[in-house]
């Protein structure tokens, strides 16, 4: 754990503000950061970060799990996000219902410690509050899309769908189609579908072989258009995504 000048590593950040605030905020918005390597995570080593606002992902990729009467569901986390460490998901669990929750990283990641010191300090930059609400308020719209998603009938229109909803964020235009440079096993993938591994080994091999999805060394290759079924949830900006692979045919 050490200290980080967020503004330096959050570029997004950085550029809400005009000098010279921002050389101002970029020296007073420190806070503490922490490396955590791939693995199931308790919360260790966060301390209490108070009535702080929680952590922010710097960078690496991480997945929440939660279950109820033994089915999962999972949502994805990468940089820019905004969580609670996992004591709060049991601190807001309902009294009633008993919901477990795990949290892994898939790759070493690294968060910026929002705590309630860092969270009084940023309180003089109104701009920069506003963006971190935005952050959780599309994670919050992620979340209502992925729940679209797993309600659709076929394993395999899911799995599609997916992955093209993260390449909308996560994907990189290649010669051959969308690149989505994220290590996600059959096992995670199957969380995040809500459905079980060999189901989704299967939907992935059916999908390889019509030609839209294909696993390589840095992770996916999409290629074709994005499913139909994901603009009619929303109007995600995959539109250009999918003009630039056509350009690349």
């Amino acid at each position: 754990m050490g200290p980080c000048r967020l503004l330096e590593e959050d570029d997004e950040l950085a550029e809400a503000l005009q000098e010279p605030v921002r050389e101002r905020a970029t020296l007073e918005c420190i806070c503490r950061a922490i490396t955590l390597r791939p693995g199931n995570w308790d919360g260790m080593p966060v301390a209490d970060i108070g009535k702080g606002i929680g952590l922010l992902v710097l960078e690496g990729l991480l997945v929440r799990r939660v279950g109820v009467d033994a089915r999962f569901g999972a949502e994805l986390l990468g940089e820019g996000d905004l969580l609670r460490p996992p004591q709060a998901d049991a601190e807001a669990a309902a009294p009633t219902l008993t919901v477990p929750t795990g949290w892994r990283m898939l790759v070493p990641t690294r968060m910026a410690v929002l705590d309630e010191p860092f969270a009084m300090r940023l309180g003089r930059y109104p701009q920069l509050i506003g963006l971190l609400v935005d952050r959780a308020l599309r994670r919050s719209r992620d979340l209502a899309l992925n729940m679209a998603i797993i309600h659709q009938a076929r394993v395999e229109i899911r799995l599609h769908m997916l992955l093209w909803h993260l390449a909308a964020r996560w994907g990189r235009v290649g010669r051959e189609g969308i690149m989505l440079p994220l290590h996600l096993t059959h096992e995670v993938l199957a969380d995040l579908v809500a459905a079980r591994r060999p189901t989704v080994t299967s939907a992935l091999s059916g999908l390889s072989k019509r030609g839209l999805v294909r696993s390589i060394e840095r992770g996916w290759l999409l290629t074709g258009d994005p499913p139909g079924e994901l603009y009619e949830l929303a109007p995600l900006p995959t539109s250009s995504t999918a003009e630039a692979v056509a350009h690349t045919r």
